[in-house]
Formats: structure tokens, sequence, C-alpha cells
């Protein structure tokens, strides 16, 4: 179906009937392969020329390497600004009555020059302050105007930087940030409504940025390589972003004050890619990475008598082998009579069928195996060539017929180790008791007595692959303590670092998500460009444009590059707070999801995903040559066109690490805001996600993909059978891939768990149980949040998520459902032309329920995430506050009317 196109409107004749002739002409296919039949001739190597490739060799990490992380935090036009610096630094040795070379001096006249710029900070003169901020700069940025080598560099900057920190340069620089954002935010500033926001605009605060930014970003490197002269500074470092500033925030609650503040309009100067960047080095460093989190779970679970998890998903992952995307029926018919076909083969792609790959999970040093299997299976091995050429997978090149694999040597083993939850259990015993005994026992979680054998087998082997997470013990900690508050003793609250964050971010938290969510919204490529909606790119527009093609083509590439490094950080910020929030405590992190939920966080990424996925993971808006320090080191080149695309054609991977790690950041972030929430299952699937997301199956790299089969597990019971039917080598996938629950019946629909009865109470239900969390833990802070008391119906979402849930409800009793009776156009849309009267008046209901929801033709639209919309969610008791008008508003209470409400074009039918 074509973008934006609902799926009530009539489409092209020439397009009607598509859907159904595409699948009974595979099916057509299917049995003629089965019954040994030679199908029609197929040119096996076309069909999947545009869709296969090589596997990504992204790893996916923490962060980038260290030369990345410092040049993404410059644009392209900031470059003259580089000499800026050194042009501050040689007047400032001048006035000392020194050379201006930093390597000349000693260590004790180092230090020396390092407090006099300190002291020269805290003048009142703007200018002399900001001077000594650039020596600083130019000094934490390695002295690269004395060096001749980008190691150079990198060393003087890790000597500067134990210096700099060691003398209080960080502190010093804290207070500087503080003096900043007072000065944007005065009354006087915010009076005057600043438009055309340049680079100019934010200059002095980015170098205080930068400063702030280089020292976290170094000792963050340097910790991580375990380097004996930081370790303890290291140490004193990560103390001291943990604790309160000299004003009792932490350093992390005043850059989300930042983003706040320029998503509200009121410092629209902020340099928000500088902003970013920082919080998430710091929280990164702060709270920890993978490591720090691997480590935490398995001391957590070993505290509450559980068992330390075996199994990592990032390692799994590594050993994992990506998929073929999946081959829709339109492919295969428009590929049955190309133009030019070579090699043609009596039989179709045993490869196409049932992807011999997917099921063999052996680790990569298997690949070997599975080149032989795929080879046996095609056309017996008779032709060994056309094998070859029509293996994409990057597989070693075949130059005789291979033996047949003996049936014995294929180890079909899955990658994860079954699962079943302590719920599914008593499910399971239940349901047998009821059957053959005609009774139930509640809370009896053993008793078999007058069971079969068989149910007592089946009961022993759920037993043996039960798995009880942390979250289930937290969360029955809770109802103990609800149930019993007297008698149920309270463990002492530890302060760990995700603990104090929690505590710090509590009382503002759903405006800082609004703020990351709307930042992430402004820099997203399908983002629609408006002028009412917040500047992002107010760090990289020029005061003068540019003139000449080259110039325009630097300025368009430091755009989207821009962009991107803004997607990376915020995906990084959100994932990283909900992983160690979910650790810490399960309600912490339930609070913070709700809230992404509220702020219509699903949308905004099925949004982001709804492009083109392969072109944005391969798009590379870089030039290396203008990159730091390379842009600063040697003798520079003209820049010219034959420049940029020798600047692209430097890299030597065929991808862009950045773009690959936000996405499955994104994919991530999706999976924990929806697993076990089946309201919010209902949710991708009015919002149409599946062909959204069977598009990013394209990007052949395991760990994406297994993050994109769990989004499609999850939804396929309510997406119907035809769906099912025309989407079997997904299925495939999902099979092999994603861990298994043992009786979970994801690929039936028969669960008990999908009636529509059961969604309105859910997010209810979670949202009382984390309020009471709340409210006994942190009072004082949950009632500066507004959220006392919202535990019932208007407590948790107000009235978005109970839209969302009364859609779900009539969705499902539509009689129609998603793809159920749907025509099933094509793999890449399931809404295609559907057969009766009965099927068109759930597809009207089913797009009413889109409109609700603020999607424009089936898709998330750029007003998603308006502040009106979401600013009383949480607040159960924000009608009934008292607002008290500041006498400065009062004041300019006519200006105000002015600029805010005449001046202002309203479109009164929308709103």
């Amino acid at each position: 179906m074509p973008r934006g196109h609902s799926s009530n409107q009539p489409m092209n004749n020439s397009r009607a009937g598509t859907g159904s002739a595409d699948i009974l002409s595979f099916v057509a296919l299917l049995k003629n392969f089965q019954q040994g039949r030679p199908s029609i001739p197929l040119d096996t190597h076309d069909v999947d020329a545009n869709c296969d490739g090589p596997d990504l060799d992204f790893v996916y990490s923490d962060v980038d390497s260290y030369q990345n992380e410092i040049a993404e935090l410059y644009s392209y036009t900031e470059y003259c600004e580089f000499q800026s610096n050194v042009k501050a630094f040689e007047d400032q040795m001048e006035l000392y009555d020194l050379p201006p070379n930093w390597q000349k001096q000693d260590s004790p006249s180092q230090r020396s020059i390092v407090m006099k710029l300190i002291d020269q900070l805290e003048v009142s003169n703007r200018t002399l302050r900001m001077q000594a901020a650039r020596c600083i700069l130019y000094l934490a940025q390695g002295c690269w105007a004395e060096v001749q080598s980008d190691e150079e560099q990198h060393q003087n900057t890790r000597d500067n930087v134990i210096v700099l920190y060691d003398l209080g340069v960080f502190s010093s620089f804290i207070d500087l940030l503080n003096m900043e954002i007072e000065s944007a935010c005065s009354p006087d500033i915010v009076a005057v409504k600043i438009t055309n926001v340049t680079l100019v605009d934010s200059t002095d605060i980015r170098v205080i940025l930068s400063v702030l930014y280089i020292i976290t970003e170094t000792i963050r490197d340097e910790r991580e390589k375990a380097s004996e002269d930081y370790k303890d500074l290291a140490e004193s470092f990560v103390q001291e972003i943990n604790s309160p500033l000299t004003d009792g925030e932490l350093l992390a609650v005043k850059l989300l004050g930042m983003i706040t503040r320029f998503c509200s309009g009121a410092a629209p100067q902020f340099p928000m890619k500088k902003v970013v960047l920082l919080l998430w080095k710091v929280s990164l460093l702060g709270l920890g990475g993978m490591d720090v989190l691997k480590n935490l779970k398995n001391e957590y679970r070993l505290k509450v008598g559980l068992d330390p998890i075996k199994e990592d998903t990032l390692e799994v992952t590594k050993c994992m082998r990506a998929s073929s995307p999946p081959a829709t029926a339109t492919d295969i018919l428009e590929n049955q009579y190309p133009k030019r076909s070579f090699n043609r083969r009596s039989l179709m792609k045993q490869r196409f069928l049932d992807e011999p790959e997917q099921i063999d999970m052996e680790m990569s040093g298997n690949e070997g195996s599975g080149n032989a299997n795929n080879a046996s299976g095609n056309n017996g091995g008779s032709n060994a060539s056309n094998t070859a050429t029509a293996n994409p997978n990057n597989q070693p090149s075949l130059t005789a017929p291979l033996p047949a694999v003996p049936p014995v040597q294929i180890t079909a083993r899955l990658p994860w180790t079954p699962k079943v939850r302590q719920k599914d259990i008593d499910q399971f015993l239940d349901i047998s008791r009821n059957k053959f005994i005609g009774y139930s026992l509640i809370g009896d979680h053993e008793s078999l007595a007058g069971l079969p054998q068989p149910i007592h087998e089946g009961f022993k082997t759920l037993q043996r692959h039960m798995y009880m997470s942390l979250a289930d013990m937290q969360i029955k900690k809770e109802e103990d303590i609800a149930r019993n508050p007297i008698s149920t003793h309270e463990d002492e609250i530890k302060l760990t670092p995700a603990e104090i964050l929690y505590q710090a971010i509590l009382p503002n938290l759903p405006q800082y998500m609004i703020a990351l969510l709307k930042v992430l919204l402004a820099a997203s490529p399908t983002s629609k460009s408006k002028t009412e909606s917040i500047n992002i790119m107010a760090d990289v527009l020029p005061k003068k444009m540019p003139l000449t093609a080259t110039q325009s083509t630097k300025l368009t590439v430091d755009m989207g590059r821009h962009k991107e490094i803004i997607v990376k950080a915020v995906s990084a910020i959100i994932l990283l707070y909900l992983k160690h929030f979910k650790i810490n405590h399960v309600y912490q992190f339930e609070f913070m999801s709700q809230h992404l939920v509220f702020a219509n966080c699903i949308p905004l990424v099925l949004k982001f995903f709804n492009q083109t996925i392969t072109e944005y993971v391969n798009t590379k808006n870089n030039i290396p040559l203008l990159d730091f320090p390379s842009c600063v080191i040697g003798e520079q080149p003209d820049l010219s066109g034959d420049s940029f695309v020798y600047g692209a054609d430097m890299s030597d991977k065929p991808y862009s690490w950045r773009n690959v790690f936000s996405c499955i950041n994104l994919l991530r972030i999706l999976n924990k805001l929806i697993k076990w929430k089946h309201s919010r299952v209902m949710m991708l699937v009015v919002f149409k996600s599946a062909p959204i997301l069977k598009k990013t199956l394209k990007v052949r790299h395991a760990m994406m993909q297994l993050y994109v089969l769990k989004l499609l597990k999850m939804q396929t019971k309510y997406l119907g059978r035809q769906w099912r039917k025309s989407n079997m080598k997904t299925m495939s996938a999902i099979y092999s891939k994603v861990r298994h629950r043992l009786n979970d019946d994801w690929a039936f629909g028969n669960d008990l768990e999908s009636r529509p009865w059961d969604f309105q109470a859910e997010e209810c239900t979670l949202r009382a149980c984390v309020d009471r969390f709340n409210l006994r833990r942190y009072p004082e802070a949950t009632q500066k949040c507004g959220a006392g008391g919202g535990s019932g119906n208007n407590g948790g979402g107000g009235t978005a998520a109970q839209n969302a849930e009364n859609s779900q409800q009539s969705n499902m009793n539509a009689g129609n459902g998603y793809g159920g009776n749907n025509g099933g156009a094509d793999s890449n849309g399931y809404g295609g032309n559907n057969g009766g009267g009965g099927n068109n008046s759930g597809n009207n209901q089913q797009q009413q329920q889109l409109n609700d929801y603020g999607v424009e033709g089936g898709f998330p639209s750029d007003e998603i995430l308006t502040h009106s919309d979401f600013a009383f969610f949480g607040h159960s008791g924000w009608w009934d506050r008292k607002v008290e008008l500041t006498d400065y508003f009062k004041a300019n209470y006519a200006v105000w009317l002015e600029e805010e409400v005449y001046n202002s074009q309203i479109d009164w039918d929308a709103l």
C-alpha cells in the first residue's frame, strides 16, 4: 500500500487484485516445488540482488572510538573557531611574558599558567573571562598547533586533562555554565524573543561545554582502558558527577533542565548537540556501561537468592549470523520474466523456502557446514557454479560439487535456552486440573494429585526451565509490603548512582522525557521541517549562508551529520536510563516507561523507521578531511568536489557506525517499553508497524534483526492467520532466532491473554502500583511531580492511555482484526484489498483509531509531540493546582498577550 494511503480508500485498478493473486501464485510455486515439478524459470540471483549483501561487521558497544567521539563534538562550521583558540592562547602567553609554546614549559610552569587562567575565569569582564576559557579549551584540545600527528595531539590531551582536572578546571567550568544558563534564561533576555538563531549566539556556551565534554570523554576512555595514571583521578571524577553540585543539583539534572528550557523556547540559543553529548557521557560514566550493568544484575540477583544470568544477549548475538530479508510474493512474480536471464535453473532456491542458515544456529565457525547444506539443497548439488552465483551471503566460492552432508552432522541447535514464567506454570496446572479433575486450587503451585503421568512430565519440564527475573522478585516484595505494611520489613534504600539519579529527576521526570523526545523528533530524518518547531540547527547554521556549491555541500553534509549525532546521543541516554532503572527497581523503570509511552515514544520510533532504513544505515554524512584533529594538523588541502568524494571513499566500512548504533538503541527502547505489556503491543498493531519492521530486516546485522523479530513476535497473534500464512519466512526467522517460551502460543493467536477486556485494567493497575511505590519511598518528590494519589483511571495516562485502550478494544471487537480478513497485498502492507462490506467497516473503524492517535494516513504525524497535549500526563491533581503568576509576568502581561495571542496564527479547525 502506498505511504500515507488509508486502508479504507479505493486503490488503483492496476493494484487492485495484487494481494490475492500474489498469495495464490506463491502457493502454486510452493506446491510445484514440494511435488518435484519444475516451476516457472526464475533468475534467483536477481531476486535477491536488491535485498541481500554481506553481513555488517558492526560490533555493538557503549561508544564509538575515542577519536570519532571527540570529532563528533564539533560541527564543520566551527572550523574558524579553532584558530580563535590559538590566538587567545598566544595573546595570554604574551601577557605572561612566556613563549607561546606549551610543550616547552616544564610541569611547575604549566600548573602555574593553568592556575592563573582559573583566576581569570572569575573576573567580571566577560571578554577576559572567555579568553581564559578559550586558552583552556586549546589545552584540552591537545595544543594541536604544536604537533605534527594525531597521536601527538591525543597524548597531549591525555596529559593536559590530568593537570586541568587536578587543579579544579572542571568545577570552575561548571560555575561558568551556571552563569551562562542564568544569563540565557534571565527575564531581560527572555522578554526579547530571539529569532533566526545562528552559530554566533551560542559561541561562549559552546566553549564551556566543549571543555567539559573533552575532560569527561578523556577520563571515560582512559578509565575503560584501565590506565594506571588515571585510576585515582577517574574514581574521584565519578564520585563528583554522582554528587550534587554547590547548588544542590546533579550535573545530569542541570543538563536535562537545559534541554527542557530549549524545548520550551526559553533558551533557543542552547547548542543541543553538545548538551546531549555531554549528558550522555556524564550519565554513561556515572552510571556505568554494559559491563557494569551485567555485573550489577548478577549481584542483585544473588542478593535475592536467584542464580546469575548465564546467557548475555550481546554475547550471543555476536555469534549469530544475519538472515536474508524475506522476499515478497510480488518480488517473485516480477522476476518470473526478466528481460535478460542467465544461469536459469529448473527449481526455485531452497534457501528461499526454508533458509537453512536460520535453522542451523551453530556459531560462526560452522559457516562451512551451512554452505554445504545450502549446496546440497539446491538441485541436489549437481550445479555447484550456479549455487555459488546465487549465494549472496559473502561465503567462499564453490569450485567443485560438495558431497552431501549426512543428516546426523547437522546441528539444529537454538541459540537460547527456553524459559517459562511461574505464571505460565500456574496456568498450565489450572487448565489441567479443570480438564481432568474438574477443580482448581488457587495458590497451589505444586500439587499434581489425580493428574495423568504426561501432565507430571510436562510439569517437571516446565519447572526445569522456569526463570524468575529480578523484576518478579521486586514486584513480589512490593506486594508483600502493600499487603502487610507493618509486619513486612523493607530493606534500606541503597544510594546507588541510579538511585541518586532517580531521586533527582523524579519531580520533573515527565517534562524531561517530553523534552528528550521532542529533540529526537526534530532530529529524525522522517520529520518535516516546520517553522514553529524547535530549531536544533542553532549550533550549525553560520551567520552568513554559503555562496558557493562547495560551501553548500559542506553545510548540507554538516546538517545531516548534526542530526545523526543528536539521534545517537538521545537514544543512548534513554536506553541507559531505562536499563539502570530496571535493575535498580522495576517500578522506577515502569514510571519512566509510562511517561515515555504517554509522550508517544512508540509511534515516534516507528516514524523513525518508516524510511528506507538500508539507505540510512549506509549514509555517511562525513567529510574526514574536516574532522578534528585532521582539519587543523598538517597541510590542509583545498576543499573541492574531489575532496568530498575522496573523503567518502576513505572509510573502510560500508556503513555508518552511529546510524547502526542509533537504530539498535531505538529498537531496544521499543522492546523495553512493550515487553509483556499487551495494551502496548496493540499500539504496534494499530500503528501498522509490521510492514515498517519487516523493511528493517533488510539490514544484515544479527543483533538488529533479533530485536526486530522480537517486536514482530509480540504482535503475531494479533495480525491474523492470513498475515502469518503470507509471511512464513519471517515466522521461521522468529522461531530460529528469538528465545522460546515453552507454552507461549505466539504463532497461533489462541492465547487467553489476547482477550480485549484485559487491556484497560493493565495500565491503570500498573500505574497504581508505581504511584504507591513512589509515595512510600519518595513522598516529597512525588507530590512535586503531581502524581500523588493518581492511582485510578486518571492517574496513569489520563486521556491518551484510555483512548489507546478503548481503541484497542474496539479494534478487537470490530470483527476484522489486523490481517485476519485482509487481503494481504504484499509483505510491505497487510492492509490490502478487503473482500466484503464487513471488512470495510472494520477498516473505517481502524482508520478512525489511527486519527485518534494523531496519525495521518496510517503513520505518525509531526504534531505528535506538541507540549500542550502532554502537559497534564501523570498529574491527577493538575487542574486543581493554584498557579501563582510572577510579578514580572503581571507587569508584562500586555506584551505577552500581543506576542503570544494576537500575533499567533491559530488553525481553529485543527484545534
